[in-house]
């Protein structure tokens, strides 16, 4: 007789800290709870986002299947506990190039426990082992530390800046880039 019980010794998407999954019409909630983080919201959304319900959120969980709807993959990101602590996306995603990005989240009362660089490095080991991308590029607001801070223990090189190019809260802010080279992640992989 099998168990029931997951095991997820083996399991590709759970790194030492964290487990991608799909979303789900269940997490409608919660998704509009996170909304209701203005600051974090205005990091990824380039400023203010509008008012957003509960109902709104369920509607876009019914389209969005967390697979590869629309070329970008959106999973929610749960501790090893089971409890949703954020999101991931792997998105810009270039077969021609061979380059891809991504975006992370952790929702605030669970940051400073390692979910971030955790869920993103099993997203680079998707995009580089399995989808056979060469290069992942990456950027954030030169006033998010925490991003910053996360892309230098991944490994990323900072790349350059880009100045002045979203306006929020009254002041223009600048992106920095990063990059990572396929070579580069398999180096930071080895034992």
């Amino acid at each position: 007789m099998t168990s029931l019980t997951p095991d997820y010794a083996h399991y590709f998407w759970q790194g030492e800290k964290t487990r991608l999954r799909p979303w789900r019409v269940e997490d409608a909630g919660l998704r509009f709870i996170a909304s209701l983080d203005s600051p974090t919201v205005a990091l990824h959304e380039d400023g203010i986002a509008l008012p957003t319900s509960v109902d709104l959120q369920q509607q876009w969980l019914e389209k969005v299947s967390g697979l590869k709807e629309d070329k970008i993959i959106r999973l929610a990101m749960e501790n090893l506990a089971g409890v949703t602590v954020g999101w991931v996306t792997l998105h810009s995603q270039d077969q021609k190039n061979g380059t891809f990005g991504f975006g992370v989240a952790v929702y605030r009362d669970y940051r400073g426990q390692g979910y971030a660089v955790d869920a993103v490095r099993v997203l680079l080991k998707y995009g580089f082992r399995e989808q056979r991308y060469q290069k992942c590029n990456s950027m954030c607001f030169h006033t998010n530390t925490a991003s910053i801070r996360m892309h230098q223990k991944l490994g990323f090189m900072e790349e350059g800046r880009i100045r002045r190019t979203c306006f929020h809260n009254g002041e223009y802010l600048d992106d920095v880039l990063f990059g990572m080279t396929c070579e580069e992640f398999d180096d930071l992989m080895k034992p």
